[in-house]
């Protein structure tokens, strides 16, 4: 039976709870006590559901979970003995400073996301949490990151600050101002496979420089391949994302060019150039090869020029910096 519950009322002298809509000064119906307990303890579960995945919306879940892999995959690369403890620090840490630059996001662009259709569903512009509240999640997120960061090695610390700040003071404004954001954006999306290197090593030299730059290029025809999928949407909010500003061969060149350059920061480690990071001649083959099936689906954009290639493209360049790192990872341990 479905019930609208808009009062409770408990009854202590027969053991029996009203509940439902009072209508010409008499409830409706009654349920014994322990119907009643288990009700209750459903609508409370259900609440801290939708609690708890506004939290995963407000901090992008998925895309922390992402950073947080580069990060291990870097700090497994640059670690002689491997920690449990740093590895757990390095996690929460990563996971606390991404969710915060993007709870950080989300305040500044709440009116904008009510804009557009693959945002207004979000926390803030829903109604479903108010912008002091998400100020004081990506405050304490900051602190516990930069903290449990810090005890990691301060140079670690010191990176996932740049970032937030990066991504928040300078990324965030830029996108209805200009297609150079992002380049800026690039920065601090670069960091997480950088930043595990400096968590194991405490050192930042050519090694964590170079998985840097593998993710710099990277982040170009991933970025591009999302923001041409999503164009008109982004064009609602006044987003600037593509770097001719439309769907043209222009955009779908510079998506090659970029990937071609990711390419080949890719398999620089196998020349013995880049410090003590290694990489295997056939590991470098494996990586050479999914980056050219990247670059197929770069090449088809400029083709076609459709929504469908650009999403093939982006499904490609996520599948590609997973398997690198993997890859990258694999190669050092066998």
């Amino acid at each position: 039976m479905f019930i609208s519950f808009s009062k409770i009322l408990k009854d202590r002298t027969n053991s029996t709870i009203y509940v439902a809509k009072k209508k010409e000064g008499a409830y409706l119906c009654k349920l014994p006590k322990l119907e009643m307990k288990t009700v209750i303890e459903t609508a409370d579960n259900n609440a801290l559901a939708l609690v708890f995945a506004d939290f995963k919306e407000i901090t992008k879940a998925r895309l922390a979970v992402s950073v947080v892999f580069s990060s291990i995959a870097g700090y497994l690369l640059g670690a002689d003995a491997i920690s449990l403890i740093s590895l757990s620090l390095l996690a929460f840490g990563g996971y606390c400073m991404v969710g915060a630059s993007n709870a950080f996001n989300q305040v500044i662009e709440k009116d904008l996301d009510a804009l557009m259709s693959r945002t207004r569903n979000r926390p803030i512009p829903a109604g479903r949490m108010s912008v002091n509240t998400a100020m004081i999640i990506a405050i304490v997120m900051t602190i516990l990151g930069v903290v449990t960061l810090y005890i990691l090695n301060p140079k670690t610390a010191m990176f996932g600050a740049i970032s937030i700040f990066l991504y928040t003071s300078v990324y965030t404004p830029l996108k209805t101002k200009t297609p150079l954001a992002v380049f800026v954006g690039a920065f601090p999306g670069a960091i997480p496979f950088m930043l595990g290197w400096v968590a194991a090593t405490n050192n930042f030299g050519i090694e964590p420089g170079t998985l840097f730059m593998i993710q710099f290029f990277w982040q170009f025809p991933h970025f591009w391949a999302l923001g041409w999928m999503l164009h008109d949407d982004y064009k609602k909010g006044g987003f600037k994302m593509l770097p001719t500003g439309k769907k043209d061969k222009g955009t779908a060149l510079q998506i090659i060019m970029y990937t071609i350059w990711m390419i080949v920061i890719s398999v620089i480690p196998a020349f013995g150039i880049t410090g003590s990071l290694h990489l295997s001649i056939p590991a470098a083959v494996l990586v050479f090869v999914m980056g050219l099936v990247m670059l197929f689906f770069a090449l088809r954009l400029f083709e076609k020029r459709d929504n469908a290639s650009a999403k093939r493209l982006m499904l490609a360049s996520v599948s590609y910096i997973t398997l690198m790192q993997m890859v990258y990872v694999a190669d050092k341990f066998l």
